[in-house]
C-alpha cells in the first residue's frame, strides 16, 4: 500500500511539473520573434526600398521587436505577379504589387487605371485610405484569400519625349511606349499619339533607335532608368496614378497574434506614409538633377487632354460596378 501511495505521489508530481513546463514553453513561445520576408520588385537604390525598410523599422518599433521583417529587393522573391501567386500558395509572406497586376484577378480594380482619374494626390490617397481601399481589401480577401495591409505608390506618371510636347497638338503622330493598359493606351490615342505597348526593358534601346519617340513614368524613373540621355523633354501630363499594394499571405497573417495585429498595422501604415514622401522627395531631386543635365520641363494645359479623353473615360466608367464608381467620385468631391 505504501509503495502504491508513493507511486501515485510521484506520478502526480511528474504530471504537475510537466504542466508547469508546458505552460512556461507556451509563454516563452508567445514572446518569440516572428520573422517575415517582404518582396520588392525594385532595387535597393529606389524610394520603394526605402519605404519597405521604413515599414520594417516601424513594425519593429511598434511591436517592441517581436516582429522582424527582412526586405528582399530586385525581385528577390519573384516579380510582382509571382509574389502575389506565391502568397496565394503561402510561399511568400509579404508581397508588393502595382494595382494593375491585381486587376488580372479583380477586374473592378481596373478603375484605378482609368486615365485622369485624380486631380491631385490628396484624392488618390483619400480613396485607398478610405472606403474604396476597404472595398478592395475585402474583394482581395474574399477572392484571393490575401490580406491587404498597406498602400505605397509610384504616383503620377508624366511624359518623356525626344521632341518637345507643349500642347495637345504636339502629341500628333508621337509614338509613345505605354504599359499594356487599355485605359492608358486609349488616352494617348485620343490625344493623336500612337500608343505602343512594350516591355519595360525594351524601352531604352527603342528610344535610342527611334522605334518610339516617347515613354511615360514617374519623373524619378526618367533619371534612374537613364531615359534622359535620349529624351530631353518632360511634360507634366499627370495622366495616370499608380499604386503599389502591400499584402500578406493567410499563413503569414495567422502568425501574428491578436495582441500584435493593431501595432503591426500601425507600423505598416507609418512606413507606407513615409514611402509616399520619399517618392515626392525623389521626384523633386530628380527634377533638379535632370535640369542640370539639360532636360527641359513643360507645364502643359491638361484641360484639352482631358476633353479629348472624356468619351473614352465615360465609356470606361460605364463598365464598372456603380458602387466602385460612386466611391471614386466621393474621394474626388471631398478632396478638391
Amino acid at each position: 500500500m505504501k509503495k502504491y501511495l508513493i507511486a501515485v505521489l510521484v506520478l502526480a508530481l511528474v504530471s504537475t511539473t510537466m504542466i508547469w513546463a508546458n505552460g512556461d514553453t507556451e509563454k516563452a513561445g508567445s514572446n518569440d520573434v516572428i520573422e517575415l520576408k517582404l518582396g520588392l520588385n525594385d532595387p535597393n537604390t529606389s524610394n520603394y526600398y526605402k519605404g519597405a525598410m521604413a515599414i520594417a523599422d516601424n513594425v519593429a518599433a511598434k511591436t517592441n521587436g517581436r516582429i522582424k521583417i527582412t526586405v528582399f529587393p530586385s525581385g528577390g522573391l519573384g516579380n510582382e505577379r509571382e509574389m502575389v501567386e506565391g502568397a496565394m500558395m503561402n510561399s511568400v509572406d509579404i508581397w508588393t504589387s502595382a494595382n494593375s497586376v491585381l486587376t488580372n484577378f479583380i477586374p473592378q480594380m481596373g478603375i484605378l487605371d482609368v486615365a485622369f482619374l485624380w486631380d491631385n494626390a490628396k484624392q488618390a490617397h483619400a480613396a485607398v485610405d478610405g472606403e474604396l481601399g476597404d472595398l478592395i481589401a475585402s474583394e482581395i480577401d474574399n477572392k484571393l484569400g490575401l490580406k491587404v495591409i498597406g498602400w505605397m505608390e509610384s504616383g503620377f506618371r508624366d511624359t518623356f519625349s525626344t521632341r518637345p510636347v507643349k500642347s495637345i497638338d504636339d502629341f500628333h503622330g508621337l509614338k509613345i511606349r505605354t504599359m499594356e493598359n487599355q485605359y492608358h493606351m486609349a488616352a494617348f490615342n485620343s490625344f493623336g499619339a500612337i500608343a505602343t505597348p512594350m516591355a519595360y526593358g525594351d524601352v531604352f534601346p527603342a528610344l535610342q533607335q527611334g522605334t518610339i519617340d516617347a515613354a511615360e513614368n514617374a519623373v524619378a524613373n526618367c533619371l534612374a532608368s537613364g531615359y534622359y540621355e535620349v529624351t530631353k523633354n518632360i511634360t507634366d501630363t499627370h495622366h495616370a496614378f499608380v499604386y503599389i499594394l502591400v499584402g500578406m499571405s493567410p499563413k503569414a497573417w495567422d502568425k501574428i497574434p491578436e495582441d500584435l495585429r493593431e501595432p503591426f498595422l500601425e507600423g505598416v501604415k507609418l512606413g507606407c506614409d513615409q514611402q509616399r514622401q520619399f517618392l515626392v522627395d525623389a521626384n523633386e531631386e530628380a527634377t533638379v538633377k535632370l535640369k542640370e543635365l539639360g532636360v527641359q520641363f513643360y507645364n502643359i494645359d491638361r484641360a484639352p487632354l482631358q476633353a479629348a479623353y472624356a468619351a473614352d473615360k465615360q465609356k470606361a466608367f460605364a463598365s464598372f460596378d456603380p458602387t466602385w464608381v460612386a466611391l471614386v467620385n466621393k474621394a474626388i468631391e471631398e478632396n478638391k
